[in-house]
């Protein structure tokens, strides 16, 4: 019965005739399911969004921003861009910066001139911040002064929240001062395949790619956003979609980048939806839990480790509606531990990456509760193919395969890098190095394809043996990598963070009490150290058997 009701929701949403219709459509030669209502370009969202006035739009330490001083600033902002600057329709402005109030009105300024954004991660050695700037060809970049003194000269650079900027730097405040109090967008033609963002891969396995997103690709995302959230309220509320508007303005603590793609779907959604966007200058989960009753705010979202943290601040959790996670692989223990706050907090979990600009699957709520081991069910307009990389045929049903996406919300390519496109991408379908299976339309994703153990010819995934030691009381982190053997190949080893002391025996027999014995750590390493990690919450593991194999 609850499938029912869900597929006649769904139905209702996205059938003909309904509010979120999709439509056959072919883009690009590629045949796809697309929108065929809603906003077509970012620019559309940003011009949505001064409707919404007096209310806040950006929190941070002190700093207040209403909707409609932050549209005045995004019109003057990209007329400055398209006029003073003298960018044209495509050229590329890089933000690199760390998640700033001043970040928001930057991109959508971007956005709104037609040009392309490039937001560069905020935690790139200088080497890595000049190759995203070459590589991408930027024509001018906004920096926080701390990547100001990394950057080379060569392009214009604005500086934001800086004292006094160093030769040939334009400080933020002077540009602000330099725009007309009240201007109009400017008027330029953006087409929903043109492109709008170049974010760059997180490069644990080598040199960074530049995935290309064209406005579809994030409107897409946008729109299966706002249909997950309505489609999962109509559950909740007994199967009838409440009213649209009632109740207090939404808040969010956004504790994503704003430099990876989970971090802009929660901008952008946050803004088409007018609600409070809070954000912080760094982690800190006491300060985090007094901003969300403070401030009134309804969800969290963020990556794994940080909402873990967050859940340790139980009153917090305990007063919102939602807890969204995504960026790295979240184990099914924390999805139970948020769902133990009671029925108003609801878990959410938006599989994807990059090339998939964000959730191309997604689990939530009671769903994600009962099936806490499973990344959810496909978006709407998203297909899915389950190959074996041996032959490059599908699976079998039911058998682990490579998980491959086509739709609307998957980029075109890798900037300047064809062969990367040609080796990812094959006929609108990307290659996502997750392997993965599907059962009754389920998808269940169990390691990287690259991030199997082959233990005597047996292949052992380690996000399976992850969350076996997530489930212990006393792990606080863990990741599971292959070690060399000389007669098995590989071995499984587990590099732990704990609480408080554990032996390797307990921890194995943990292991053991729930896998089966060849997917049992032969060695367990505790670390008083955290785990290295990327910003987006991804354990850098070619990092940690480097420094395991410096230690043995």
């Amino acid at each position: 019965m609850p499938e029912d009701q869900r597929r006649r929701l769904l139905a209702e949403l996205t059938g003909p005739g309904g509010e979120f219709e999709i439509v056959p459509q072919d883009v690009g030669g590629v045949p796809m399911r697309v929108y065929a209502k809603g906003p077509t370009t970012l620019r559309d969202v940003a011009l949505f969004s001064q409707g919404y006035g007096a209310r806040d739009f950006l929190v941070y330490d002190g700093y207040r921003c209403t909707y409609a001083e932050h549209y005045r600033l995004v019109a003057g902002l990209a007329r400055s861009l398209r006029e003073e600057y003298g960018l044209v329709s495509g050229d590329r402005v890089a933000i690199a910066m760390r998640n700033y109030p001043e970040w928001v009105p930057i991109f959508w300024a971007i956005q709104a001139a037609g040009l392309v954004a490039v937001p560069l991660n905020a935690w790139w050695t200088d080497a890595e911040l000049r190759f995203g700037l070459t590589d991408c060809g930027a024509k001018l970049v906004f920096a926080d002064s701390q990547r100001t003194a990394l950057l080379d000269r060569d392009i214009p650079v604005v500086e934001v929240r800086g004292g006094d900027p160093a030769p040939g730097v334009r400080s933020w405040a002077e540009l602000l001062a330099s725009l007309p109090a009240d201007a109009d967008l400017p008027d330029v033609a953006i087409g929903p395949d043109d492109d709008a963002t170049i974010l760059y891969t997180s490069g644990t396995t080598g040199r960074p790619k530049g995935a290309i997103g064209t406005h579809r690709n994030h409107c897409t995302n946008l729109l299966n956003t706002v249909v997950n959230r309505r489609l999962q309220a109509a559950l909740a509320n007994g199967g009838e979609f409440p009213p649209l508007g009632e109740g207090p303005q939404p808040g969010v603590l956004l504790t994503f980048p704003m430099f990876h793609i989970a971090g802009l779907t929660t901008l952008y959604f946050g803004t088409l939806a007018g609600a409070k966007l809070a954000t912080m200058y760094r982690w800190d989960r006491e300060a985090a839990a007094r901003l969300i009753k403070t401030e009134g705010l309804t969800s969290a979202a963020g990556v794994p480790t940080v909402m873990r943290d967050l859940v340790e601040q139980g009153d917090a959790v305990a007063g919102l509606d939602g807890v969204n996670m995504g960026g790295a692989p979240i184990p099914p223990d924390l999805v139970q531990r948020i769902g133990a706050f009671g029925t108003g907090v609801a878990p959410s979990n938006g599989y994807g990456l990059t090339e998939t600009t964000s959730a191309v699957v997604s689990n939530a709520g009671a769903d994600y509760l009962a099936r806490s081991n499973s990344v959810g069910r496909c978006m709407p307009g998203a297909d899915l193919r389950v190959v074996d990389p041996a032959t490059a045929e599908d699976a079998a049903p039911g058998e682990i395969g490579e998980l491959w996406f086509r739709g609307p919300n998957i980029v075109r390519g890798y900037w300047n890098n064809p062969q990367a496109t040609a080796e990812s991408f094959t006929d609108g379908w990307f290659h996502t190095g997750d392997l993965g299976y599907v059962e009754d339309d389920w998808v269940y994703v169990v390691d990287r394809l690259k991030d199997v153990v082959i233990r005597g010819g047996e292949n052992v995934y380690c996000a399976e043996v992850e969350a076996a030691l997530y489930e212990h009381p006393e792990v606080a982190d863990v990741a599971v990598i292959g070690l060399p053997h000389p007669t098995l190949g590989e071995e499984v080893a587990a590099v732990v963070n704990l609480h408080s002391p554990v032996s390797e025996e307990e921890l194995r027999a943990h292991v053991a009490a729930r896998l089966a014995a060849f997917k049992v750590p032969a060695h367990v390493v505790v670390r008083a150290e955290a785990l290295p990690r990327t910003p987006t919450g991804k354990v850098l593991k070619r990092q940690l058997r480097e420094q395991i194999a410096v230690k043995d």
